[in-house]
């Protein structure tokens, strides 16, 4: 009975672990998304992460954008950001994968595309 306990324990413990780091999103990102037209756009998250929830900026060469509505959950990240004084809504979606932040991205109604993300060191 004892050992099942240290057992139970221990993986409680660890998946606990797993969460926490899964969750260490804070700070600075860069990614790259083909455009519509085949050419690559650069764009950078500044993130700060204060329990589940989720703020910062979305930088690319049109400007910087506020996130509003973002979200951490385990290694699910999702924002929103509003482009172009409020014209573009831009929904992330994404998921930790190994090292990397894996967004499916939504342009308002124009379409969808994959951003990855790397942690700038």
């Amino acid at each position: 009975m004892i050992t099942r306990l240290l057992l139970f324990s221990a993986i409680v413990m660890l998946s606990c672990l797993t969460v926490a780091n899964a969750a260490d999103l804070g700070g600075k990102w860069k990614g790259e998304m083909k455009t519509s037209n085949g050419d690559g756009l650069e764009i950078n998250f500044n993130f700060q992460v204060t329990g589940e929830k989720l703020t910062g900026t979305v930088t690319n060469t049109y400007g910087e954008e506020q996130i509003t509505e973002g979200t951490v959950k385990g290694d699910s990240i999702s924002f929103i950001i509003l482009a172009g004084g409020g014209q573009f809504k831009i929904t992330y979606k994404g998921k930790v994968v190994g090292e990397d932040l894996k967004f499916n991205v939504t342009i308002g109604d124009m379409g969808e595309g994959e951003l990855t993300a790397k942690r700038v060191k």
